[in-house]
């Protein structure tokens, strides 16, 4: 039975087909479905992990793939009832978005997931040899790759897919900014790569992407003291110094 006709996030889909309120998966800082524009509240949580679990998985996947991932440590017969159960129990909304197979599961081509736009959002400014779309070159692709994925959740599969999405993330900040900064866009360039130093702030490449978006606005004054801030950190947190090509940076600078 689906929810009711006068439901404040309107009428349910039939036939299996999504209605006209597209569906969204958001993974990245927190999880939440979407019906249009309003949040659902949160599902049990088994059935949470699996939509979650779909959502970073852009195919179909078997149904002996999902129960041992899901449940690593249970019997082969216990992980299957317990995927059986997450199915059983997601909302009608969330049901919508799932397709039951006998063999396998996935989320309905309809079904956007904000992972996978993001994916696609780096992989297109870290392509060198295209130009991407004036869209992607925008505070709001800032604000898009500045998410952690599941941020607070432990499981395996979840830990192995954040550092996968944390390295790529990091790298299109990167290039990003140096887009901006090719394009004379110095204070978005320094946003995106500020955004790459709180992700990881003892990792060198975003702290030089910044330096450089700094000389190339001729804010000596601001580059020097960003180097001297990141040397500090450095030296505090692993004994360490930048490396030379950091150094070479603004040596002249020092100088003077």
């Amino acid at each position: 039975m689906f929810p009711n006709s006068d439901s404040p996030i309107g009428s349910a889909p039939h036939n299996g087909q999504i209605g006209a309120d597209p569906l969204k998966v958001s993974v990245l800082g927190t999880f939440e479905f979407f019906v249009g524009d309003e949040a659902l509240p949160a599902e049990a949580g088994s059935s949470q992990r699996l939509l979650a679990f779909l959502a970073l998985r852009d195919r179909a996947v078997m149904r002996a793939t999902v129960a041992g991932t899901l449940w690593p440590e249970a019997s082969e017969d216990h992980a299957h009832s317990s995927l059986r159960s997450a199915i059983s129990r997601l909302s009608e909304w969330n049901r919508q978005a799932v397709l039951v197979n006998p063999l396998d599961l996935r989320l309905g081509e309809s079904v956007t997931v904000d992972i996978r736009e993001a994916r696609s959002l780096a992989h297109r400014l870290l392509d060198i040899d295209a130009l991407p779309p004036r869209a992607d070159l925008s505070a709001s692709s800032i604000d898009a790759l500045s998410a952690d994925l599941l941020p607070d959740w432990y499981d395996d599969w979840v830990v192995l897919e954040a550092e996968d999405w944390r390295q790529l993330r990091l790298h299109a900040l990167e290039a990003l900014a140096q887009r901006f900064t090719d394009g004379g866009q110095f204070g978005d360039a320094a946003g995106a790569a500020l955004a790459a130093v709180r992700a990881d702030p003892l990792r060198e490449s975003p702290r030089s992407t910044l330096i450089r978006a700094h000389l190339a606005e001729g804010n000596q004054s601001e580059a020097i003291r960003e180097f001297e801030r990141y040397r500090a950190q450095l030296r505090t947190e692993l004994g360490l110094e930048p490396t030379p090509q950091l150094q070479a940076l603004i040596a002249d600078l020092s100088r003077s």
